[in-house]
């Protein structure tokens, strides 16, 4: 480890690294805050150019998750895992389960489910050798895919988000840009389509955008993320990896509205302001994006599809709650978000210290 690597004051409780020579695992694990309950969240399988571009996106995640859990009023912290390698080649069964080995260690501070390059059955595989693993297949009593709720909670975001800018909810006429069409951005397309509105795609993957187009004809397709931000869009739906928000994609903005599944949209402090300035309204990622983690945490309650779905659709209530307050604080939303949030896991640990007979 780097003498800089935590010079930046990161703030988290805990960063595990994970290494078995034998499967070729080399993972991390990092914990940001079990101020409200064991660290949840999930499990990304990426190719990282070296360590230490998979320690910032670490540290950057569990962040983004202690704030999203406490946002989506679930007792549960925040954290993250990020396996190094390409899930494609270096997946295998071994190296799960010495993953989940390491999740075990832990003893439950940690509890890990799907992310982007891990799935269900992998979740399964994890499952055997810890207790501490949600997002788990429907016949092992999991909640499964946790992509179905992100994306209808982003749906709902959405709704929130366009009835704050055009005083509906209706979407019938409204272009929609939606970046990456994987788990979560296919899904949320098929819910665009559905109530009315014209949506436009692009992804990396032509697989990805053979899939969607097949499943909704009418969709439009671009050449790739850059095209989209310049096209004629009224909202603008990041659903792909982090970071698509700095200086130079708000300049070229032309939506109205961005809103979209991807963790830690802002590619640094202060894009806030400046899509503040150029009027366009920016659900907080880690709001909208949460139906996932609401999904997998009831799975911890024994799973019922129709509650978490029901909670989920309080997303809605909770996005308008944050714009509301940031029209009266005179605040960008995130930064209201980010108050709310701070203030469920200031003020609820303390109850805690108060006795009870």
């Amino acid at each position: 480890m780097t003498d800089g690597v935590f010079g930046r004051e990161s703030g988290h409780e805990q960063v595990v690294f994970c290494q078995d020579p034998h499967s070729g695992l080399k993972a991390i694990i990092a914990v940001y805050s079990t101020a409200l309950g064991p660290a949840l969240g999930g499990t990304r399988f990426y190719p990282y150019a070296s360590e230490h571009e998979a320690l910032d996106d670490v540290l950057a995640l569990s962040k983004g998750m202690a704030y999203k859990n406490a946002l989506a009023g679930l007792d549960l912290g925040g954290g993250k895992a990020v396996i190094i390698g390409d899930p494609v080649t270096g997946k295998s069964e071994a190296l799960l389960r010495a993953y989940g080995r390491f999740v075990q260690s832990l003893g439950g501070r940690y509890i890990t489910a799907c992310d982007v390059g891990t799935y269900v059955a992998d979740m399964d595989v994890v499952a055997r050798e810890s207790r501490f693993v949600t997002g788990r297949s429907r016949d092992l009593g999991g909640a499964g895919d946790s992509s179905v709720l992100t994306a209808f909670g982003v749906f709902q975001g959405m709704l929130a988000s366009a009835e704050h800018v055009w005083g509906t909810t209706d979407l019938r006429g409204r272009r929609v840009g939606v970046s990456g069409v994987g788990k979560v951005g296919h899904i949320l397309t098929g819910h665009l389509v559905e109530a009315g509105a014209e949506v436009v795609v692009a992804d990396v993957s032509e697989r990805a955008v053979e899939r969607t187009v097949a499943a909704c004809p009418g969709v439009q397709v671009v050449a790739d993320e850059a095209a989209l931000v310049r096209s004629d869009v009224d909202i603008f739906a990041p659903c792909a990896l982090g970071g698509v928000l700095d200086d130079d994609t708000v300049a070229a903005l032309r939506a109205r509205v961005v809103c979209g599944a991807a963790n830690n949209q802002l590619a640094h402090p202060g894009v806030e302001k400046l899509l503040d300035e150029r009027g366009i309204l920016f659900a907080p990622d880690y709001l909208v994006n949460s139906g996932g983690v609401i999904q997998v945490s009831d799975e911890l309650h024994g799973f019922d599809f129709e509650r978490a779905k029901r909670r989920v659709t309080s997303l809605f209530d909770t996005t308008k709650r944050v714009f509301a307050l940031a029209e009266s604080e005179g605040v960008p939303p995130v930064t209201a978000a980010d108050r709310l949030a701070e203030r469920r896991m200031a003020e609820v640990p303390r109850l805690r210290s108060i006795l009870t007979t």
